[in-house]
């Protein structure tokens, strides 16, 4: 292998079988409209790859600038922001939840029924913080369509609609029962939507505003935000469904989607668009402690503390999780404040680094961090959901592939 190949201790060479791969998988096939990857080792950008279309039916191709709607992808930068305020006071993570939103005082776990004639029972434990952080709040998403609660949630169209708000949210969320006593288990939900909403009530401002002053700004992420501006419009992906038969359809048209208007609903789980330097901006300071081009976000030690397994007696996402969707295989994976976090190689059947950390959004983007490594991984493209296909654990193993 030729010298010239290797950059920051990567061989670009066995990067480009991720060029091939996509093509010839995903790509020609028509299984994905279009792709845009990028890979960084110790704080350099080393390989990145616009291919395939960001709109089918325009003939428009990707394009190193575009924006896309990250879904999930949110949920780290909103729990940073969050943890921001831990760094100053403003909580404790064992705090009970409902001495910032009162009227989830008494709050009720799911015995039996329909709604809206639930059986419940008092909850076994109060809802804490750090219970929202983790994902085992006893909260839900409707799309997870297994329980009678998760139905409720569809019905109320608490997983984001033209009219709700946070102020709405958590006040329907007060009337519904939880899935298990806070604590007990692991359900992808709306916590972290309720974390926009305590971030808003411990700052004293609007959740857009607190992320463009305190982590938009400071990172230089100038194509991040709730909505897609006017001057983005020409750069603004598609989004895709897939279909069976390996086929996709138009979900969201670029020139008629809702991020082209001031959104109601500010949802700190899923509703940034953004561009892949962007969101490398973001990783990268998770990547180096917390600070990017000498601008830091949130503390070294804060960091470490949200790296770490956060879930009860240090368990792993098989023995707590529900069944339910995630992000992110269970197996070898624990979760920190945030995201999930790779707790044994091994049993991940995955390639990695114990203590990499990332997640991913429904219309299939995914970021990974591997501080052992210094290594950053973002893939966009927009086709939902994220279960499609086993993109990630493939390039996963291209790019650990391609170290030297």
């Amino acid at each position: 292998m030729a010298s010239s190949d290797v950059v920051a201790g990567v061989s670009l060479a066995r990067l480009e079988r991720i060029r091939q791969h996509l093509e010839d998988n995903y790509l020609r096939p028509g299984k994905l409209p279009g792709t845009l990857t990028l890979v960084a080792r110790h704080g350099q950008v080393v390989w990145v790859r616009a291919q395939g279309l960001m709109d089918v039916e325009r003939a428009r191709p990707m394009r190193r600038d575009t924006v896309f709607r990250i879904y999930s992808m949110t949920k780290p930068v909103t729990s940073v922001a969050m943890m921001q305020l831990y760094e100053q006071g403003r909580f404790l993570l064992d705090d009970p939840v409902h001495r910032y939103i009162p009227s989830w005082r008494s709050l009720r776990v799911y015995k039996g029924g329909e709604y809206p004639n639930f059986e419940t029972e008092p909850a076994a434990t109060p809802m804490t913080i750090r219970d929202l952080l983790t994902h085992t709040s006893g909260l839900t998403y409707g799309f997870m369509e297994r329980t009678p609660v998760d139905a409720a949630y569809r019905r109320l169209k608490l997983d984001g609609s033209a009219i709700l708000t946070l102020d709405k949210l958590v006040t329907r969320l007060a009337e519904l029962p939880l899935e298990f006593s806070p604590g007990t288990a692991w359900n992808y939900s709306v916590s972290t939507d309720v974390l926009g909403y305590l971030i808003q009530q411990l700052s004293d401002m609007p959740l857009d505003e607190y992320f463009r002053r305190y982590i938009f700004a400071p990172l230089g992420m100038d194509d991040t935000g709730f909505q897609v501006r006017e001057d983005q419009k020409s750069r603004f992906a598609a989004c895709y469904l897939h279909q069976p038969g390996d086929a996709m359809k138009l979900q969201d048209d670029p020139e008629r989607s809702r991020y082209l208007r001031t959104p109601n609903f500010l949802s700190g789980g899923g509703g940034l668009v953004s561009t892949i330097d962007d969101y490398h901006r973001f990783a990268q300071a998770l990547c180096q402690g917390g600070a990017y081009a000498g601008n830091r976000i949130i503390g070294r030690k804060t960091l470490e503390f949200m790296c770490r397994n956060h879930l009860p007696g240090n368990r792993m996402l098989p023995a707590l999780a529900t069944g339910g969707f995630a992000e992110s295989p269970y197996q070898g994976t624990g979760f920190g404040l945030g995201f999930s976090v790779k707790l044994d190689v091994a049993q991940s059947q995955v390639n990695g680094s114990e203590g990499e950390f990332g997640w991913g959004g429904l219309a299939s983007t995914h970021f990974l961090v591997d501080p052992k490594e210094a290594l950053v991984l973002i893939f966009m493209t927009q086709l939902m959901p994220s279960s499609a296909y086993p993109l990630r654990q493939a390039l996963r193993a291209m790019v650990y592939g391609a170290l030297v």
